[in-house]
């Protein structure tokens, strides 16, 4: 009695099915990964947000610490003079940009008297992709600081 050889191997319908299921499959994951430039620069905006909280922290800390006072114009920190406005830093190249060491090669950063933007370049919507810092105000007598504002926006990265 002959027993009949079993074929070894796929068919070529089998291998079509795979490849077609495949393409399917890919199609739909494709987009998930080609979109990590925008997680990229989420992060990135989230980091500067971090990185001014902690030098307008740290800022301000030596501030106080050297005895700073209303007429204090810059403190000395790790071998940098940083502008300071009302105890923290300003908002301007000297301040703020110094202090938690903003890179203007990778960001946009432009500064009014009272703010600091800084967008992240390449985003998709500039203006949604950013981190501003507003500078430190003082109301009153004797004077209230009111400490700096810092808020990211992560919309259009």
């Amino acid at each position: 009695m002959r027993m009949k050889r079993q074929q070894g191997g796929f068919t070529l319908i089998e291998l079509i099915m795979v490849i077609v299921i495949l393409g399917i499959l890919a199609a739909f994951a494709l987009p998930r990964f080609a979109n990590l430039g925008g997680d990229a620069r989420r992060a990135t905006i989230q980091g500067v947000e971090a990185s001014m909280k902690s030098a307008s922290a740290i800022v301000h800390s030596a501030f106080l610490a050297r005895g700073g006072t209303a007429a204090t114009t810059t403190v000395a920190v790790e071998g940098a003079d940083i502008a300071v406005t009302n105890g923290y830093p300003s908002s301007s190249a000297a301040g703020i940009e110094a202090a938690a060491q903003i890179s203007n090669t990778e960001f946009t950063v432009t500064h009014t008297a009272t703010t600091t933007t800084v967008q992240a370049i390449g985003a998709t919507t500039a203006a949604s992709c950013q981190v501003v810092y507003t500078a430190a105000t003082s109301t009153g007598t004797p004077p209230v600081v009111t400490p700096p504002g810092i808020t990211a926006t992560t919309d259009g990265c």
